[in-house]
């Protein structure tokens, strides 16, 4: 049975740099893969997902170098959830065509997934990817295996995982 927790963060300012940085080049990269796909599919006018040739986030790593200062895995799930509202989309036209992300947004996250350890809970810290043991309200404590962790900001600067 999957359970999910929510735990407040309370990072250095540091940390909270790199959680804005991940957060807008999380939400650049899905724009970038998303204008690519609608340009793809003006070009064919079919499902792009029909063998073509789908951006990843690697490609855009030589021209926007920014991009190798997040964690990839944030990226790759950024390239699954853009996927998903595709696929959602040509299944059900009523749902709507994927949106491009706005930076004035309520609620900024991104989504890293446990390769190996790289995310645990020890001692009232949470280890994230690239950034390392970052401090946490524990108000429960945690059972289980955590498969992959979402990281949130609120507009009033209040960051979360889940």
């Amino acid at each position: 049975m999957l359970k999910a927790y929510k735990f407040r963060l309370y990072p250095t300012k540091s940390q909270q740099e790199y959680f804005v940085k991940t957060f807008g080049c999380v939400r650049f990269v899905y724009n970038k893969m998303l204008e690519e796909r609608i340009r793809l599919y003006e070009d064919s006018k079919l499902n792009p997902d029909a063998k073509q040739k789908l951006p990843t986030p690697a490609k855009y790593k030589p021209e926007f170098p920014f991009l190798r200062e997040v964690d990839s895995l944030s990226l790759a799930n950024a390239q699954m959830d853009l996927n998903k509202a595709y696929n959602n989309f040509f299944r059900d036209p009523s749902v709507g065509f994927p949106k491009f992300k706005s930076k004035h947004n309520a609620r900024a996250s991104y989504t890293t997934n446990n390769l190996k350890g790289s995310i645990r809970i020890e001692d009232r810290k949470v280890k994230l990817p690239k950034i390392g043991f970052v401090k946490l309200k524990q108000h429960r404590p945690f059972d289980g295996v955590i498969k992959s962790a979402t990281v949130s900001m609120t507009k009033t600067s209040k960051f979360f995982i889940s």
